[in-house]
């Protein structure tokens, strides 16, 4: 089971404002099934990250700009949460085109938290079964997807979850369906 991941390399697109837990443990069970991954960003240098929202949690080093970046270079996404994060993200065209891009490829894209924000900026959620935090929900549905309170939820290519207190089943999750996706990077 620790290799089912290997070959496989994993965009992580955040911004300041991240989620600590949200970006390090997913990132963490990738490592741990054999993946690689690059973190992506709007700015070079490190994004700061946050405990729950409110507090400083140290920093991430951006291993590149999302500019820069193709779709064609990774396996799977993933888009952790934090509220300033994807508000950011989905503010930024180049960061709105990825997602989309990516939506587009039919690779697997995972979301927790408030990360489906950049997925309705991109236009990906409409007719799509959904979850995400509480207070973004009325946007989703706004923007036409089903939204249930689950603790993670699969449809298609799309894995999302509520919490950091669904990254248990989250990390799990995602590590299942980056591996069963065909969608392969040569390598």
């Amino acid at each position: 089971m620790a290799h089912e991941l290997q070959g496989r390399k994993v965009a992580i697109l955040a911004t300041d404002g991240v989620e600590r837990v949200e970006l390090e443990q997913p990132r963490g069970a990738l490592y741990g099934a054999g993946a690689k991954s690059e973190l992506l960003s709007i700015h070079p240098g490190e994004i700061q990250a946050r405990q729950w929202d409110l507090n400083a949690a140290g920093t991430f080093a951006v291993d590149r700009l999302v500019s820069d970046a193709s779709v064609d270079d990774y396996d799977a996404l993933l888009l952790p949460g934090g509220t300033m994060n994807p508000d950011q993200l989905r503010m930024n065209r180049d960061a709105v085109r990825f997602v989309k891009d990516f939506v587009a490829s039919g690779k697997p894209v995972a979301a927790i938290c408030h990360g489906p924000w950049t997925l309705l900026e991109a236009g990906a959620v409409r007719g799509r079964k959904l979850t995400s935090w509480p207070s973004i929900r009325t946007d989703l549905r706004n923007a036409g997807a089903e939204v249930v309170d689950e603790e993670v939820v699969i449809d298609g290519q799309l894995t999302t979850s509520r919490s950091p207190a669904d990254l248990p089943a989250f990390c799990k999750a995602i590590v299942e369906q980056f591996a069963r996706s065909e969608h392969r990077v040569p390598g």
